[in-house]
């Protein structure tokens, strides 16, 4: 975990309001999932197996350790959990080494949040390595801190990475926007009980009480997050 936390930050004195916004990182801030599954596919493909399409929505969103023992399993390939995580971050860190693609608005509300001094969190089950590389792109100063998968001992779909980024933040999770694109994301924050906005970018996310689901970044800034808080009372 790395913390750029000012002394400042605290509980804002109005109970009611938005204290910390919290944005997952891949598929939300950064169109990287589909470059993940190429990642996989080609991986395997060496190996000499071929992976179904129904695994993706299984494997999207979670962490490393998760995904790679699911599709070591599903395959038989010859290779141990520890292994293939090594080979897949290297092969993913070599993928965006040129450019990481933001997402349509992730600009626009990364420095709007930036600008009115919104205390936020990136929250990722990526490993730090693959954070820190991305956030050469997305721009560390625009996060008060950063919290990655291989951080804490249980990650996404587990709430310890978003109750972390809240405790950190001197935020109550229930005053914490998230925005996720996954189940698994969106399981996450809501176990950790933060109001959560999802932005789906592969799978489905159902409807469900407390949960806003929008069609792109674009959809979403500063004062719609504001609202989505006050809401609640």
């Amino acid at each position: 975990m790395t913390s750029t936390v000012p002394a400042s930050v605290t509980r804002t004195a109005d109970g009611h309001a938005l204290q910390a916004v919290l944005l997952d990182m891949d598929g939300t801030l950064v169109d990287t999932e589909g470059f993940w599954w190429d990642v996989e596919a080609e991986v395997f493909a060496e190996l000499g197996h071929r992976l179904e399409d129904s695994w993706r929505d299984i494997v999207v969103g979670g962490p490393m350790s998760r995904s790679a023992a699911f599709l070591i399993e599903s395959t038989g390939a010859a290779i141990s959990v520890g292994e293939l995580s090594v080979l897949l971050n290297e092969r993913f860190e070599a993928r965006i080494a040129d450019q990481v693609p933001l997402m349509p608005g992730a600009e626009r509300l990364l420095s709007e949040l930036a600008r009115h001094n919104v205390p936020t969190a990136l929250v990722s089950a990526s490993h730090r390595r693959v954070i820190d590389q991305v956030l050469l792109t997305l721009g560390r100063d625009r996060f008060t801190m950063t919290v990655a998968g291989d951080e804490v001992t249980r990650t996404k779909p587990h709430p310890d990475p978003y109750l972390l980024a809240a405790r950190t933040l001197g935020a109550h999770p229930a005053r914490c926007a998230v925005i996720e694109d996954t189940a698994t994301g969106v399981a996450a924050a809501e176990a950790a009980g933060c109001r959560v906005v999802a932005v789906p970018s592969v799978g489905l996310i159902p409807p469900a009480p407390g949960r806003t689901i929008v069609r792109s970044l674009e959809d979403v800034d500063l004062s719609f997050l504001r609202s989505l808080i006050a809401s609640m009372n």
